[in-house]
C-alpha cells in the first residue's frame, strides 16, 4: 500500500510521540484510555499489542486531522464511516491478524481522502 509522504510524515511524527510517551506508562492507545473500566476483549488486546496500539495511533491522527479539515457534511460522513469501521474492528474480537487487517484498511480510507483534497503546488 502506497501512502502520502506529507499526511505518513505527520502520522509518524505523531506516532513517535505517542510511542515515547507509551514507553513510560503501561499500554495506552491514542484514541481511548486503555486504564479504562470496561474495555471491551478488542480493546484490551489493541492496548496489550504494541503493534496494533501504534495502528491505532496513526489512525486516530489520521482521522482527526482529516475531520477537521472539512465542513459539517463531508466531516459527518467520515464520523459515520469511523462509527462503521469501529462496528468491524470490534467484530475481530481479539484476533490481531483481523485487527491488523482492519487498520490497514481504515488507514488507507483515510489515505485515499487525503490524497483527493486538492492542494496547492
Amino acid at each position: 500500500m502506497k501512502h502520502t509522504p506529507t499526511v505518513l510524515a505527520l502520522a509518524a511524527s505523531l506516532a513517535i510521540v505517542g510511542g515515547a510517551a507509551l514507553m513510560t506508562t503501561p499500554a495506552s492507545a491514542a484514541s481511548f484510555d486503555c486504564s479504562a473500566s470496561g474495555l471491551t476483549p478488542n480493546e484490551k488486546t489493541i492496548c496489550s499489542n504494541l503493534t496494533l496500539n501504534d495502528d491505532d495511533v496513526k489512525m486516530a491522527t489520521m482521522y482527526t486531522m482529516l475531520k477537521g479539515l472539512f465542513a459539517m457534511g463531508m466531516s459527518g460522513n467520515m464520523a459515520d464511516d469511523q462509527k462503521a469501521w469501529l462496528t468491524e474492528r470490534e467484530a475481530c474480537g481479539t484476533n490481531v491478524a483481523c485487527i491488523e487487517k482492519a487498520y490497514d484498511t481504515r488507514i488507507d480510507q483515510l489515505q485515499k481522502i487525503y490524497d483527493g483534497i486538492d492542494k496547492p503546488i
